[in-house]
C-alpha cells in the first residue's frame, strides 16, 4: 500500500479527525442554545440579545511558557482554564460579560489524549462562568513544535451597555485599592521561574510548611475574579476602574487603569506573597522593582473604590471569596493602596514596605 504523503509528513489526519470527534462529544454535555453553529463548521454562529447600546470587547492571548511545564509533567487538565479565566478578567477591565470563546491548540505530534484534556478544561471553565464555547482550531505543525510541546492561545469576546464602560476619569485621588489574592504566578513569569528552579526539584515542598509540591504550585489554575466584582457590583459597591495584574506585575498594570494626572501608592505589607512567587522572586534575586514588574507578587484583581466603600468592599470581597474561592489562595482581599495625584517627573506606581 502506497504511503500516505502527509502522514510520512508528520500529519496524522485520522488523528486530528478523531481529536474533533471528541471535541464534540465534550460539548454535547453543554448544549447551548446560543450557539447556531459550533464545531466542525468553518466558523462559529451566535446569537447575540440583550443589550440596547452593545459594545463588543474582545481579548486575545496564550498561557505563556507555562504550556513547557505542564507538557514536561504531562498535566493537561487546567491550562484550558488558565486561557479562558485570563481572558475573562481581560474583558472584565471594560466591565463587559463575557459571551463566546474560541481556542487555538498546536502541537508537534497530535496527541489525541492531551488535546481532549485541554479543550475539556476549556469546555469545563467555559460552562462555570456561562459562556459559550463557539469552535476553535487543532494545528498539527512537525518541526514547529517538538513533541510533547504545544501551544495555547484564545479569543474571547464580550459585551457591555455602552454607558456601562468602565470610565477612568471617575477616579480621584483618595480612592482606594481593593486587592483581590493571587494563588500563583498564574499565566506569566515561567520563562524565569524554569531558569531559577531546576526541573529535578519539582517534586519538593513549594515551601517548608507546605504540603503544595513546587510542580503543584507551578500549574496552580490563573483564577477567574469575575464572580467577586460582580458581588460587590450587585451590593451596590461603585467601582470605577479596574486592573489584572498580569505580565507586568503592579507597576505596569496599575497605571493602565488610572488617568494620566493619578498615581497608586500600595502597602505591600497588607497582603501576601504566594510561597511560589516568593521563591521564584528570592532564587531570581529581583530587586524590588524587578519583582512588582515581573511578577503578580501576590496580587491578582485589583478594584478602585470610594474611600467611603472601601470597609464594605472588603466584607463583601471577602464573603464572595468565601463562596467562590481562589483555591490556595495567599491571602483575603483587603485594601491594599491609595490613588494620588501623580508628580511630575515621579513614577505612577510607588510600592511601600516591599517584598523582602
Amino acid at each position: 500500500m502506497r504511503e500516505d504523503a502527509y502522514g510520512a509528513a508528520g500529519v496524522d489526519i485520522d488523528a486530528a479527525n478523531e481529536a474533533v470527534e471528541r471535541y464534540r462529544s465534550l460539548l454535547e454535555e453543554q448544549r447551548d442554545q446560543r450557539v447556531l453553529r459550533g464545531i466542525g463548521g468553518f466558523s462559529g454562529c451566535f446569537s447575540f440579545e440583550g443589550y440596547r447600546e452593545p459594545v463588543l470587547v474582545a481579548s486575545t492571548d496564550g498561557i505563556g511558557t507555562k504550556v513547557i511545564v505542564a507538557a514536561q509533567l504531562g498535566r493537561y487538565d487546567g491550562v484550558g482554564a488558565d486561557l479562558v479565566n485570563h481572558c475573562i478578567n481581560d474583558v472584565l477591565c471594560a466591565n463587559a460579560q463575557p459571551l463566546f470563546f474560541l481556542d487555538y491548540l498546536a502541537m508537534g505530534k497530535l496527541d489525541a489524549d492531551a488535546a481532549a484534556a485541554i479543550v475539556a478544561s476549556i469546555a469545563a471553565a467555559c460552562r462555570r462562568y456561562d459562556v459559550a464555547l463557539l469552535g476553535g482550531e487543532t494545528a498539527e505543525m512537525p518541526g514547529v513544535y517538538t513533541p510533547p510541546q504545544f501551544d495555547l492561545a484564545g479569543t474571547l469576546v464580550g459585551a457591555v451597555e455602552r454607558s456601562d464602560l468602565i470610565d477612568l476619569t471617575a477616579v480621584i485621588p483618595g480612592d482606594v485599592i481593593l486587592g483581590l489574592p493571587a494563588n500563583g504566578l498564574h499565566t506569566n513569569g515561567y520563562s524565569l521561574a524554569r531558569r531559577v528552579i531546576a526541573r529535578d526539584s519539582w517534586h519538593e515542598p513549594v515551601a517548608l510548611d507546605a504540603s503544595e509540591t513546587i510542580a503543584d504550585a507551578l500549574l496552580e489554575v490563573h483564577p477567574c475574579y469575575l464572580e467577586t466584582v460582580r458581588d460587590l457590583q450587585r451590593s451596590g459597591i461603585a467601582i470605577k476602574s479596574v486592573a489584572h495584574i498580569t505580565g507586568g506585575g503592579v507597576m505596569d498594570n496599575v497605571p493602565r487603569a488610572l488617568p494620566e494626572h493619578l498615581a497608586a501608592r500600595f502597602d505591600a505589607s497588607t497582603w501576601h506573597v504566594p510561597p511560589i512567587v516568593a521563591l521564584v522572586a528570592r532564587r531570581a534575586r529581583l530587586t524590588d522593582d524587578e519583582a512588582y514588574r515581573t511578577l503578580n507578587m501576590g496580587v491578582g484583581f485589583c478594584c478602585i473604590v470610594s474611600a467611603a466603600d472601601g470597609p464594605r468592599a472588603i466584607a463583601i470581597a471577602n464573603a464572595s471569596l468565601a463562596t467562590h474561592p481562589v483555591p490556595h489562595a495567599a491571602g483575603a482581599a483587603a485594601l491594599i493602596g491609595e490613588v494620588e495625584p501623580a508628580h511630575p517627573c515621579g513614577p505612577r506606581v510607588i510600592v511601600a514596605n516591599a517584598f523582602r
